[in-house]
C-alpha cells in the first residue's frame, strides 16, 4: 500500500508493506534521529552514574544553573527555560530537591507572584561531589574524540540550538 502525505509543502510518499515500512529519510532527519538517540543513551548513562549521589542528570543541570546564578538564585521560569523544561515540569522536579534540602523556595520581595529558587549549602556540596562523577563519565563517554572534534561538536550543536529558538 502507498500513502501520500503533503505536509508543509513537502510531499512524502510512504510505501507500507506487510513486513516493513519503506521510506527514505533526508540527512537532516537522520541527524535529528541520531542526536535524539545519542542524547537518550548519554542521559541514561549519566543518570546511572549520578544515582550514587541521589540525583538525576536533569537535577544536576538544575543545581548547576542555580550555582551559576547571582546569589545562587533564579526565578522558577528562568530555571525551567535554562534546562529545557516546562514551568510545571521544573516545579515537579524541585519538590523532592526541596524536601531533601538541596534547594529552597523564596518569595520575591518586590513581587509575591514570582517564585524564586535558591541553592542551599547542602545542595552546593552535593553539586561539587556530583560534578566529579559527571566529569569522569563525560570524559569516558567522549574519550574517542579529539579536542578539535569536541570543539566542532559544541559549535555545531550551538548552531542547531540557535536555529531552534
Amino acid at each position: 500500500m502507498v500513502d501520500i502525505c503533503l505536509s508543509d509543502q513537502v510531499l512524502w510518499v510512504f510505501n507500507f508493506t506487510d513486513e516493513h515500512t519503506m521510506y527514505s529519510m533526508t540527512p537532516a532527519m537522520q541527524l535529528c534521529m541520531a542526536i535524539s538517540q545519542a542524547q537518550s543513551q548519554l542521559a541514561n548513562s549519566l543518570n546511572s552514574t549520578l544515582s550514587c549521589h541521589g540525583i538525576s542528570f536533569t537535577e544536576l543541570m538544575v543545581l548547576h544553573e542555580l550555582a551559576s546564578a547571582p546569589n545562587l538564585t533564579l526565578r522558577r521560569i528562568e530555571l525551567a527555560n535554562s534546562v529545557g523544561l516546562s514551568a510545571s515540569g521544573v516545579t515537579r522536579l524541585l519538590l523532592p530537591l526541596e524536601k531533601i534540602g538541596l534547594i529552597q523556595k523564596e518569595q520575591n520581595a518586590r513581587d509575591a507572584r514570582v517564585s524564586l529558587v535558591k541553592l542551599t549549602p547542602v545542595g552546593q556540596q552535593l553539586l561539587i561531589d556530583a560534578m566529579q562523577s559527571f566529569e569522569n563519565r563525560a570524559d569516558s563517554s567522549t574519550q574517542t574524540l579529539t579536542e578539535t572534534q569536541l570543539q566542532q561538536c559544541l559549535a555545531l550543536l550551538a548552531q542547531l540550538q540557535n536555529q531552534s529558538n
